[in-house]
């Protein structure tokens, strides 16, 4: 009894990569957005040595998310834009110093500062405490 031979298959079976691609599409879509938030860093406690301050304005920002300009105390956003309007207007330096309380959320300094850069400030200077050795 003589067996029969069949032919050769030269099809590939595509099911098991179609799988394996379905599983590494559901890996990528799950950690291509964790990826987007960029990576830890701890940042440096040390300090540079002191500039030395020029004669410009400083606006502070307290804890209590109060806007000081110098020493006065502004009542919102809109009285701070007119102050720094003035200011740019008298001034060919145009720039200021950032005083914020490190307890105020991050949010809220930025959206200070876009207002602040908004009216025509150029320069803005972060004021810091030095780090103690």
């Amino acid at each position: 009894m003589l067996k029969q031979r069949r032919p050769f298959l030269a099809e590939i079976n595509v099911t098991p990569f179609v799988d394996v691609m379905l599983v590494l599409l559901v890996i990528f879509m799950i950690t291509a957005p964790l990826m987007q938030h960029g990576m830890e860093v701890q940042l440096p406690k040390e300090s540079i040595a002191p500039i030395s301050i020029k004669e410009i304005p400083t606006i502070t920002l307290k804890s209590s998310k109060k806007i000081f300009w110098k020493q006065e105390e502004l009542t919102n956003l809109m009285g701070l834009t007119r102050k720094v309007e003035q200011y740019i207007e008298a001034s060919k330096d145009g720039g200021v110093y950032l005083r914020a309380d490190k307890t105020l959320d991050y949010g809220f300094v930025m959206h200070v500062l876009s207002t602040v850069k908004q009216a025509g400030v150029q320069n803005i200077g972060m004021v810091t405490e030095p780090s103690q050795p």
